[in-house]
């Protein structure tokens, strides 16, 4: 029996119709954009994506880290470094468990969130330009559930590849 899509395959040569394109459109766009901002407090884009989740929580462990943000393990490696000689982190091993390490914000990256929360802010607000609240709503509640759909198919593959911008 032949696997039945919503569209013929053709349909999704056209980069306007493909969901992943528009996402990766999107995305850039906002990196461009966001860290246009976050250079001049010496954050790069990748940092930033970082920084979000330690604002949320700090004082966790690098691979729950590297979940949050969704990159694997040695491509965070190489992030933290580069978060700890720019002064915004610093790792700490516990007598308790040697194997993990904790990652804590410095109080300067803790300072940055005021600074550089607004600049994403006021991105999003460009992005969604004409669009109503209920729009907005819906548009985030589509795309998680696109996030979920792929997540549940990405959990079974054995490596994945981290996104670059």
């Amino acid at each position: 029996m032949a696997q039945r899509f919503r569209h013929p395959a053709e349909y999704y040569t056209d980069p306007e119709n493909s969901i992943g394109y528009l996402a990766r459109v999107v995305f850039r766009s906002f990196s461009r954009l966001l860290e246009r901002g976050t250079l001049t407090h010496d954050v790069s884009a990748g940092q930033w994506r970082f920084l979000r989740q330690l604002w949320r929580q700090d004082g966790i462990t690098q691979r729950e880290l590297s979940e949050r943000v969704g990159m694997r393990e040695p491509t965070t490696v190489v992030a933290l470094k580069s978060l700890e000689a720019a002064g915004f982190i610093r790792r700490e091993k516990t007598d308790t468990d040697k194997r993990k390490t904790y990652i804590y914000l410095t109080p300067h990256a803790k300072r940055l969130e005021l600074v550089l929360a607004p600049m994403n802010a006021e991105i999003h607000e460009i992005a969604t330009r004409g669009m109503t609240d209920a729009e907005v709503a819906t548009l985030q509640a589509m795309l998680r559930r696109v996030v979920e759909n792929l997540a549940d198919e990405t959990r079974t593959l054995s490596v994945l590849s981290d996104v670059q911008a």
